[in-house]
């Protein structure tokens, strides 16, 4: 009987966790734009879906589909994904088997010189083996070359552009949208990502500088009042 039994649990497939699954290929990002570009998209997210229903929002990561583990076909390192509904520690990597959940969104930045079979190898993937429901790729060298696509009936379709050159996420009810200034002591064109009305989801370091600017602002015009009541003072005790 024991022996039938210790047989039985030889055969059980043990799938291996997120632990136990390389998490990254020791490749580097292309230039330090693309890890602030990342880094952008991530942390101007995170407090969005903390108040919009919760979720996993990261980068750079292994994303495994299936236990094989094999390379390049069930697995793959996108630079930022989002999963709906999960929750928000930071993983390992993401196995699918072991969170219940695949990707809803995957945003892919462009490596310099990729080319448009490279592009369109990638969206197959994505469309194919991931089965991602929205799939965006940009090109930071490149500001013009940004796509989207939602998955519908197994094919992707485009995702057109708005009136404000705006793509749409429909599983985030968000647009991303091309945005030119400075971050991180850096001036470029960003992927950002705003609300229907357009304003721009920010990260707290954002946040906490705004903050500090306003503050600023109320302490100046509360200095100019002050002076500007000390010197009507001024005038009064002149005419008395």
């Amino acid at each position: 009987m024991l022996e039938s039994t210790v047989a039985k649990l030889e055969t059980v497939q043990v799938l291996p966790t997120q632990y136990y699954s390389p998490c990254n290929d020791g490749v580097p990002m292309e230039t330090d734009q693309h890890k602030l570009q990342t880094e952008l998209l991530i942390n101007s997210l995170k407090p969005w879906l903390e108040q919009h229903g919760g979720g996993c929002v990261d980068g750079n990561l292994f994303v495994y589909i299936n236990s094989k583990q094999l390379p390049d076909e069930e697995f793959k390192g996108p630079y930022v994904f989002v999963v709906l509904g999960r929750s928000k520690k930071k993983p390992k990597n993401w196995t699918v088997w072991e969170e219940s959940k695949g990707i809803d969104v995957l945003i892919e930045l462009l490596p310099n010189g990729k080319t448009k079979t490279d592009k369109n190898d990638n969206k197959r993937f994505c469309q194919n083996q991931f089965k991602v429901p929205e799939y965006f790729w940009f090109d930071s060298s490149h500001p013009e070359d940004c796509a989207g696509f939602y998955l519908q009936d197994d094919v992707y379709e485009d995702i057109p552009l708005d009136a404000q050159n705006r793509l749409f996420s429909r599983r985030l009810g968000l647009k991303l949208l091309r945005w030119h200034g400075v971050y991180e002591n850096i001036e470029a064109v960003w992927l950002r990502w705003a609300t229907l009305k357009g304003g721009l989801l920010l990260t707290l370091q954002e946040c906490a500088s705004l903050a500090e600017q306003r503050a600023n602002t109320v302490e100046q015009r509360a200095e100019a009042a002050e002076a500007e009541v000390a010197h009507l003072r001024a005038l009064l005790a002149e005419k008395e």
